[in-house]
């Protein structure tokens, strides 16, 4: 998932009446300062520099050249000068990738001593942008807005940010999600409008038989199956007692042909159900844990929405430390500082461990299947954040808690699972009181390197709202803010 492949426009503002020798002076500054910000390391993504727009046709053509460009997931905005913005509003109205407003001007420090007004005429960002960010604010659109010198690290950082967002967003209109079988029987949460998900995310929900599987699987051989247990062996922690050979094989091939069903059919995400598994064995546990770590997206009990959302966070934090994995709310401590201890039944990504896993056989006690193949672990300390996206009826919510992962306060060796134990922000009373008002589901997209920005970019972007609990949540504030956003237009735009 090289991020690299992906272009950021850089797109500078001016006009004409400023004359040729100002306006290759422009130009310079932009050149400059696209190819600065191309170079740095903390920028995910390729930075394109495009020729300065001075007047309506050009712009209108950009924007149109940006929304047919596959490469192209976003575009920067500056000006440099003024540009007078009723020349941007047919453009505007056309351009269908996000886009982000830096207010920056190429000098740091004013020439205190030697300042004139030619100086003035051309670094005219402080009023320029300001006559752009009313025509987007006029126009209702969404966008980002970065202030401040663009060499500084928290303008790189939060550029950065946005642009990983961005990626997010243009992994989300090409992302297939392939569902086998249905939701779990009489769940609520995890149904939605799979139709209006298109047509908010971009992502499609292909749904198949359980026998469609099957078939892919039993095509592999007993070769072939035998290779992958070799490499579960070499890779995991494998006491006597679970080294079932039976097992493992029936898992390798599950693996083999689940991993083939997706690539083929250039799926990046995929949910499965333990009540409707028909012709396999054991649920597929190690098998979804070892693709969640190549980075596909997974939702247990036929939550494609959890997939699609992993798979989405999985592209955002792409080259940054920390893992990223599903995950369900299962279990409380109510002594000392309260937390909570989350699991699922077997699929939790190894890329949040904080060690070498395990590969365990144990009898699972639900599904009628026989005992799973699954990797047991604790995930790392460090703060996170856990995220999901439900269906409210006449919009798409996403509700997002910023968390401390902690070691548990004791061994846990009677829990076969992965687990993550975490002190939520503000506290556990506070959070969970939030998430239940909001509405939020039991199944996480888990996550150390995304961030609360970086969701809040992403959902800028979808143009879908945001409950953010953290630090500063109070209750009684967040509850006046549920009610608010019923009746707020969403804007309009990328």
């Amino acid at each position: 998932m090289s991020l690299k492949r992906l272009e950021v426009w850089f797109i500078t503002g001016s006009q004409h009446l400023y004359g040729k020798e100002a306006l290759d002076k422009v130009a310079e500054h932009s050149k400059q300062i696209a190819g600065s910000l191309d170079g740095a390391s903390v920028i995910p993504l390729s930075v394109v520099w495009k020729p300065v727009l001075t007047t309506a046709d050009a712009i209108r053509r950009l924007c149109l050249e940006a929304s047919s460009a596959d490469a192209c997931v976003g575009l920067v905005f500056w000006m440099h000068t003024f540009s007078p913005a009723k020349m941007w509003i047919a453009g505007l109205n056309l351009l269908s990738k996000p886009f982000l407003h830096l207010h920056t001007q190429f000098n740091r420090d004013l020439p205190w001593s030697t300042i004139d007004m030619d100086f003035m005429n051309l670094n005219q960002s402080a009023h320029g942008d300001r006559e752009f960010g009313f025509i987007t604010a006029r126009l209702r659109l969404a966008r980002k807005v970065v202030v401040g010198f663009w060499q500084d690290p928290d303008v790189l950082g939060e550029i950065s940010t946005w642009m990983r967002a961005a990626a997010g967003w243009n992994e989300s209109q090409h992302l297939k999600v392939a569902r086998f079988g249905d939701n779990m029987r009489d769940v609520a949460v995890t149904e939605a409008d799979k139709v209006e998900a298109q047509r908010v995310f971009g992502f499609s929900v292909s749904a198949y038989g359980i026998g469609d599987l099957t078939d892919r699987i039993n095509q592999f051989t007993d070769a072939e199956a035998n290779t992958l247990v070799k490499e579960y062996r070499d890779t995991y922690t494998i006491e006597s007692k679970y080294d079932r050979p039976d097992s493992l094989m029936e898992a390798a091939r599950i693996e083999l042909g689940l991993r083939a069903f997706l690539v083929e059919g250039g799926f990046g995400a995929f949910s499965d159900n333990f009540e409707d598994l028909h012709g396999i064995t054991q649920l597929p546990g190690i098998a979804a844990q070892r693709l969640m770590a190549d980075g596909y997206g997974f939702g247990a009990e036929g939550d494609w929405k959890s997939a699609a959302l992993l798979r989405i966070l999985k592209v955002m934090a792409e080259g940054l430390p920390g893992g990223t994995s599903f995950m369900e709310d299962y279990t409380y401590d109510f002594s000392g500082t309260p937390r909570e201890l989350a699991a699922h039944m077997l699929e939790v990504c190894p890329s949040i461990a904080s060690g070498k896993p395990t590969l365990e056989v144990h009898p699972l006690g639900i599904g009628g299947k026989a005992d799973p193949v699954r990797l047991v672990f604790t995930a790392s300390a460090g703060p996170a954040v856990v995220a999901c996206i439900v269906d409210m009826g006449t919009r798409f919510r996403m509700i997002a808690n910023a968390i401390d992962v902690v070691a548990p306060s004791e061994p846990l060796p009677k829990l076969p699972v992965a687990r993550a134990v975490w002190i939520a922000r503000p506290s556990l009373k506070v959070a969970a009181a939030a998430w239940i008002f909001a509405g939020g589901a039991h199944h996480t997209a888990f996550s150390y390197p995304i961030t609360m920005e970086h969701l809040e970019d992403f959902a800028e972007i979808a143009q879908i709202e945001l409950v953010r609990i953290d630090e500063d949540t109070k209750l009684h504030e967040l509850r006046h803010e549920l009610a608010w956003s019923d009746g707020i237009p969403p804007l309009r735009g990328r």
